[in-house]
């Protein structure tokens, strides 16, 4: 096991369980079982990752192993107890949920980074701590080692764990994510949660057809058999690709990192991009074959710039694909996830979910989830229409340098230029009039909007993911004044770290998991990338090295400011022939008050326990 002091775990509180049967559950009455808690929130693409790699780990370890989910949110939205229930429902959780809502457990803990996960073993003790994915072999090793070493102990106790599942619900749709138009005013719809595609008669109620089994999985086939991964969004080609491809239709799959192809007329799929192994490498420019290059949860599509563009939430990245030349590759974004503009590819995303292109082709629209941002690309460079950062958000119409939105998920492209924003965080409809250049809201008291579309006579769809349905905005309300919203901006409370001004050292913490060592044969086997927002919260400090410690400067002018911090780490088998190799990965976004009595040592535990920590 990891050479780490004896901690004990804190005790959990929260302000209610969930998939438990509404039982609360201590410490104690895991006692004899190792738990592994999983901090997270839901509109974290990362977290949303773990919770796919610990589904084999949950499966393998049942008898030994109690996943606790720790659901510490991010936004204002994530807060709300009924948000909280349906994202453990629409994201297939089956473990035990504790709800804390004011981030006490988090604190506790001491989590810096969403997703994280800490490790207890079954006397109660704290053992690892590691941030960020890619960490389910690792504790695979850490598990066993568990075993073997309590089983000797006498203080293992098999059986089952408190997970019981909730009742069933029985709708038409569930969780919808995206949609598309087609022809004589159909829908198609992603049926995220029951992975699957529905299309919808032009009253967007009446189901016509259902593809895919309606099972998570991966396979190609008719329109019975195929198999999603809770699907996203919807693409269709232009015919003139399509006549030459042979499918019509594009859609992302998203936790199977794949691009699948639709056969319309018959329901046939067919996987046409992606090796359905997640991304974990270095960015690169090169075009790749389609079918084995890796993605990360593609979000959303458009086709722009004569290629399918991708919103690549994962990596914080877009991506092209070409259908014809069966190639695939980077378009924008560093896999930073932050918020800066400029001429591509070098800018800064933060989980892009939606896109949109204008109808004369040159715009394409981008909602920014995580920094609560309209973004818009056009010739080559990226600027931000209405956005602050990572952790501003809220719902205020107005001049776009003053608007605010909540996690949005969705855009749709008008034909007078302006576009409609699915504001989903905010439950609401938004518009945004590049001639004035102001946002306003169009309807408000939607169910988590997730996709906004346009039929050919002008009509307006939203698909109200949290309502389980697809709504049709009344006629008249995107000229009319619509709903004024002069609501307060609102920032993530999450405490900031006080740091003393000048000299600061940042260490992130990586112990290699049992059995693994550092690979450096391709290269050095640690990178650490290091900005800040504003970048003059940075005297010196700033920029890529392979140490995973740093000294810093914090400027003595600042005030506040955060820090963006991506480590990676390669490791491989120790005692083996044919070692394979890991990538572990993680980007965190520290907030941080200048203070002369703040810290000198910002520590960030990637894997394993902080030795070296003060006091």
């Amino acid at each position: 096991m990891l050479n780490s002091p004896r901690v004990r775990a804190p005790q959990l509180k929260g302000r209610r369980w969930l998939n438990t049967g509404d039982r609360a559950i201590t410490l104690a009455d895991l006692r004899g079982r190792i738990v592994l808690l999983d901090f997270w929130t839901f509109c974290c693409v990362n977290c949303l990752h773990v919770l796919d790699e610990l589904r084999p780990l949950e499966d393998k370890y049942g008898d030994v192993l109690v996943v606790i989910g720790v659901h510490s949110p991010k936004f204002a939205h994530e807060r709300e107890p009924a948000a909280v229930a349906a994202a453990v429902e629409r994201y297939g959780v089956t473990h035990p949920v504790l709800d804390d809502p004011d981030l006490d457990m988090w604190q506790q803990y001491a989590a810096r980074a969403w997703p994280t996960l800490v490790l207890v073993d079954p006397e109660g003790y704290v053992v690892a701590t590691m941030a960020g994915e890619g960490h389910a072999e690792g504790l695979a090793r850490e598990i066993d080692e568990l075993v073997l070493t309590h089983e000797a102990k006498g203080t293992l106790h098999r059986g089952n764990g408190p997970y019981v599942p909730p009742s069933s619900a029985d709708t038409t749709l569930r969780f919808p994510g995206k949609a598309i138009v087609l022809d004589d005013g159909r829908l198609l719809v992603s049926d995220t949660a029951r992975h699957a595609l529905v299309e919808l008669a032009a009253d967007g109620e009446t189901v016509l057809r259902r593809i895919g089994s309606g099972e998570r999985g991966r396979a190609d086939g008719d329109a019975t058999t195929a198999r999603f991964s809770e699907p996203q969004g919807l693409l269709r080609l232009p015919a003139e690709v399509a006549a030459v491809v042979g499918y019509d239709i594009v859609v992302a799959d998203t936790v199977n990192h794949l691009l699948r192809g639709l056969v319309e007329e018959t329901g046939e799929v067919r996987t046409v991009a992606g090796s359905g192994r997640q991304w974990r490498s270095t960015v690169d420019w090169n075009p790749h074959d389609s079918l084995a290059v890796d993605l990360s949860s593609p979000w959303d599509l458009a086709w722009y710039d004569g290629k399918v563009i991708s919103a690549m939430a994962g990596i914080h990245q877009l991506w092209w694909f070409d259908p014809v030349k069966r190639t695939a590759g980077m378009y924008a974004g560093t896999t930073v996830e932050s918020l800066r503009d400029g001429p591509i590819p070098d800018v800064w995303l933060a989980q892009p979910s939606g896109l949109a292109v204008s109808v004369d082709g040159r715009q394409l629209w981008i909602t920014d989830s995580e920094t609560s941002a309209l973004r818009c690309l056009a010739d080559g460079r990226l600027r931000t229409v209405v956005g602050q950062g990572l952790f501003d958000f809220g719902q205020v119409d107005g001049p776009a340098s003053r608007a605010l939105l909540q996690h949005p998920l969705g855009v749709c492209a008008l034909v007078d230029g302006s576009v409609l924003v699915a504001d989903t965080y905010n439950g609401a409809l938004r518009r945004y009039d590049p001639v004035t250049d102001e946002l306003t809201t169009v309807a408000d008291g939607l169910a988590e909007p997730s996709d906004v579309l346009l039929t050919a006579d002008g009509a307006v769809w939203v698909v109200e993911s949290a309502a389980h349905r697809v709504t049709r905005i009344a006629p008249g309300a995107l000229t009319a004044a619509g709903v004024t919203t002069t609501g307060e901006r609102q920032r993530t409370e999450r405490p900031a770290m006080l740091v003393a001004p000048g000299t600061v050292t940042l260490d992130v913490v990586f112990t290699p998991a049992p059995g693994q060592k550092l690979d450096s044969g391709f290269g050095p086997p640690t990178r650490l990338e290091i900005s800040a927002d504003p970048p003059e919260l940075l005297s010196a400090g700033a920029g890529i090295g392979t140490e995973l410690s740093r000294r810093l400067t914090i400027a003595s002018s600042a005030s506040t400011g955060v820090l963006q911090v991506v480590a990676q780490v390669a490791t491989c088998d120790a005692n083996d022939q044919h070692a394979a190799c890991h990538l572990t990965r993680q980007d965190w976004g520290v907030p941080l008050r200048i203070d002369p009595g703040g810290v000198t040592r910002v520590p960030l535990i990637l894997r394993g326990v902080d030795l070296a920590a003060d006091g």
